[in-house]
């Protein structure tokens, strides 16, 4: 992890000296005041903008019935991740709010979103404390803390929780595994991994996958925590914040990796079945180079669909590996499949829909990209989507939330939040929860 950092900041220092060299002669370290004449263009200005398939255009979308879940036990709702049309109420108000601990700060950030199984809220803050609430009410039940006790000053970024069979499982940048009882908050089993883990578990057929920093993928027995099979990837020195869980569904773990690759393993002994490469590096950027995976992929009907942070979002056949179509959208938080269409976040803060029989792109709704957009300050982050109830849902880092229209784009509503959100709500019950950056866990219903 030492090589990692520094190697990291390597990458920082030589961005810094890239950008001060902008406005001084790299040679002489003189300020360069001469203005050339002619018009100047942003090479931003120049990156192809996403726009709607003019072949597309009468394509008509029909999504299925919203269907009401009782449970959303792991990150992305289930161990594909396909949660289709989910339902909640046309108003939604603010049932209850509840501290989950330590928020996101200038050291840590809490990036494990909520999961609710059993009429319980399961949460991890930033200090890897784990806590159990009353999913109608907000009343906690119990809290404890999962990181190792001889490790009370490390780094805890990262990680997330899974739910399966009585049992919570946390991950987080500690490198270890920890199951514990959903009813009384006790550990009932610890699994160290080689490496820290910045994205949640997933579980699936008494299994626990989890994914971390150095690509390697590590199946678990859920019940005891015996190590069942590894499977290594190569790994890369810069990687985004966070990372994705992976996909599990018809005896087939899909992982995505920070080197841009997204592999198909088997459920039984972690054999290679396939690999892709997500990667599309078109835009000007330096940030929108990184070949990263941070969105979970989604299984679905026979196909994957992944999008990476480099600018592609591919879908792929399950069995096969074969590309299907491709269409050019980055992005760092899991597509959203409902029915026979795709919604995705690209990176430049548009909500794009996609026709998954073609790839065809019907629709793109450019949301605010800055809180001043005059002067281009303060870039909002937007998290999502989730569709419910024939909206399309996403909040923001501008503590706002917005309600689109899953056929048009067109914005339908706007919701004031007590905070900034940067994680994708979670839908069950007919309840919404959304936990925010201050630490707090918010239901809508």
């Amino acid at each position: 992890m030492m090589r990692m950092s520094t190697r990291c900041c390597l990458v920082a220092v030589a961005a810094g000296l890239v950008l001060s060299a902008c406005d001084n002669n790299i040679f002489t370290g003189e300020s360069d005041k001469e203005i050339l004449p002619g018009t100047r263009i942003s090479v931003l200005a120049l990156e192809r903008e996403l726009r709607p398939d003019l072949g597309a255009i009468d394509t008509a979308i029909r999504l299925p019935r919203p269907e009401d879940a009782a449970n959303w036990p792991q990150a992305g709702g289930l161990s594909h991740h396909a949660m289709h049309h989910m339902v909640l109420g046309e108003n939604p108000e603010r049932q209850w709010s509840k501290s989950i601990g330590e928020g996101s700060g200038k050291r840590n950030r809490v990036l494990a979103e909520p999961i609710i199984a059993n009429g319980r809220a399961f949460t991890m803050d930033a200090e890897a404390r784990v806590r159990a609430f009353d999913a109608r009410t907000g009343q906690q039940f119990w809290s404890t803390k999962t990181a190792p006790k001889s490790d009370d000053e490390g780094s805890f970024l990262g990680g997330g929780l899974a739910f399966d069979n009585g049992r919570v499982f946390a991950t987080g940048g500690y490198a270890q595994v920890v199951a514990l009882d959903a009813e009384g908050g006790k550990e009932v089993w610890r699994a160290s991994v080689e490496a820290p883990i910045r994205a949640a578990p997933t579980v699936n057929g008494g299994r626990v996958f989890v994914v971390t920093v150095e690509n390697q993928v590590v199946a678990l027995a859920a019940s005891t925590g015996r190590q069942l099979w590894t499977y290594s990837a190569a790994s890369t020195p810069t990687i985004l914040m966070g990372g994705a869980a992976p996909a599990v569904d018809g005896g087939v773990v899909i992982a995505p990796f920070t080197n841009g690759e997204v592999v198909a393993l088997r459920v039984d002994n972690g054999s290679l079945l396939w690999n892709e490469t997500v990667v599309a590096v078109r835009r000007t950027e330096a940030a929108a180079s990184l070949p990263d995976i941070a969105a979970r992929p989604v299984i679905d009907r026979g196909r994957v669909y992944v999008v990476g942070h480099s600018g592609v979002i591919v879908a792929i056949d399950l069995r096969t590996g074969q590309r299907v179509w491709d269409a050019p959208v980055s992005g760092v938080y899991g597509p959203w499949i409902a029915g026979d269409f795709l919604y995705v976040i690209s990176i430049d803060a548009e909500v794009v829909c996609i026709d998954v029989r073609s790839g065809r792109i019907l629709w793109v709704t450019q949301l605010p990209r800055f809180e001043d957009e005059e002067d281009k300050d303060g870039r909002i982050v937007w998290a999502g989507p989730v569709v419910a109830s024939d909206r399309v849902i996403v909040v923001g880092s501008n503590e706002q939330a917005l309600s689109l229209s899953p056929y048009s784009g067109e914005v339908l509503s706007r919701m004031d939040l007590d905070a900034a959100a940067t994680l994708p709500p979670v839908l069950a019950g007919s309840t919404m929860y959304l936990l925010d950056d201050d630490g707090d866990l918010v239901a809508y219903r």
